[in-house]
């Protein structure tokens, strides 16, 4: 090898050169191309190993978020910024209870005091006449009286008002559907069981028949249908109440839902939930899908503070006149709680900063809106910017695709 290149003149020599530096370059390129799949696969298994732990904890794991941080938490291994004037709000509480003795139970609670009373006098089965009456013992049942089927039959009296004047007759009653055989309070009870009792078409069926009452499903369904239509003006008032304040938190629940078209199958659907927090009332709103169309529809002329979740369909009312996006606090402190097996040291430290946060608003839910707004910029505001200076911070340390990486990423973002 030696002696050829001997033989070699310069041109050929820096040719040669060149070709092996080329080579060497193609080697460096292609060990830092598996370098970066490596480390990205590493990243990836990471990733799905800490799904699997999720899913294995829907399954079969404690589906509660509670955070009990460790006693004695050892130095974190980044810094962190001492916060002037910020106190520790744990305290530790001793007390003694006393043993309740079983002879001094209390006893039952006490029957509802609206409920009728049906008194039934019990007298000695010795003759009692002539005796004097010293006192009674009173012993009180809860008793129930089974629901029953009636018919409530109007008799409509006709009369003739003479030659060539024709008849009267009474008018009949206003009922919820007209010219339909079931009465309102068969009609209400239909809906109390379906939609607050939970209680399945077919097993009311099944109920109506031990009163040898025939009711087909198509039957109920209908009067189903009749009923809610008759709703409308009082779900559009609820509407209008709810959309009509000026803060509102919006999130979505999935649901099965029978299809009409292909019998027995089900199809997902979508209730879009909207909270106002102020009146404490909720308006649902039903969609077959999970799009922006939905919100962007109902909150078309909406103005004000609008809270929500990550979800991108949101994202379409940040650059909306008028609204302002306030994130949630509880589904940032989720990312964290699933990151404990991930990054605990992280993930401790943003949940022990959360929990003080929650602290102070238990503190302050007795209290009015001006007094909590002047305890928040006191105690909370500094707590959210060190909180959120620290994220900044530390996003930039971890691996975007991990647990601690995706909390610390919705963190910032939302």
């Amino acid at each position: 090898m030696i002696k050829e290149l001997e033989n070699l003149s310069k041109s050929e020599l820096i040719v040669l050169l060149k070709d092996e530096q080329d080579r060497n370059t193609d080697l460096e390129q292609e060990k830092e191309k598996h370098k970066q799949e490596t480390e990205k696969h590493k990243q990836e298994a990471g990733w799905l190993k800490h799904q699997i732990a999720q899913l294995q904890r829907l399954l079969f794991g404690v589906k509660k978020e509670r955070f009990i941080p460790s006693p004695n938490q050892i130095m974190l291994p980044f810094d962190v910024e001492e916060q002037v004037g910020l106190v520790d709000n744990q305290q530790k509480i001793e007390y003694t209870r006393k043993k309740v003795s079983q002879d001094n139970h209390p006893g039952r609670n006490a029957l509802p005091s609206h409920l009728p009373v049906e008194e039934i006098t019990i007298e000695p089965k010795e003759d009692t006449e002539g005796l004097v009456k010293i006192g009674e013992e009173i012993t009180d049942e809860l008793e129930y009286k089974a629901a029953e089927l009636y018919v409530k039959r109007y008799i409509r009296p006709k009369y003739s008002l003479g030659k060539e004047k024709g008849v009267t007759i009474a008018e009949l009653p206003t009922r919820p559907i007209d010219k339909c055989i079931a009465g309102s309070g068969l009609l209400s009870q239909i809906l109390i069981d379906k939609f607050v009792d939970h209680l399945p078409i077919y097993r009311q069926i099944e109920r109506w028949k031990r009163w040898d009452a025939k009711l087909s499903s198509s039957t109920i369904n209908s009067w189903q249908e009749s009923v809610c239509r008759l709703l409308d003006p009082l779900y559009e008032t609820l509407k209008h109440q709810v959309l009509s304040e000026g803060y509102l938190q919006v999130d979505e629940t999935p649901i099965k839902v029978l299809d009409k078209q292909k019998k027995g199958k089900l199809h997902q659907g979508y209730h879009w939930v909207y909270h106002s927090p102020i009146q404490k009332v909720v308006f649902f709103d039903y969609r077959k899908g999970r799009s922006r169309e939905g919100p962007k529809e109902m909150l078309k002329d909406f103005q004000g503070y609008l809270q929500t979740d990550g979800y991108s369909a949101y994202n379409w009312f940040k650059d909306k006149e008028g609204i302002t996006m306030l994130s949630c606090m509880a589904h940032t402190r989720r990312y964290f709680e699933q990151a404990l097996d991930n990054d605990h040291a992280r993930a401790e430290y943003a949940l022990r900063m959360i929990q003080q946060l929650y602290a102070i608003e238990r503190e302050t839910k007795d209290l009015s809106a001006k007094e909590r707004h002047e305890i928040r910029l006191e105690k909370s505001l500094p707590i959210i910017n060190q909180l959120g200076k620290w994220i900044a911070q530390e996003h930039k340390k971890v691996i975007p695709k991990s647990a601690i990486g995706k909390a610390f990423g919705y963190a910032v973002i939302y």
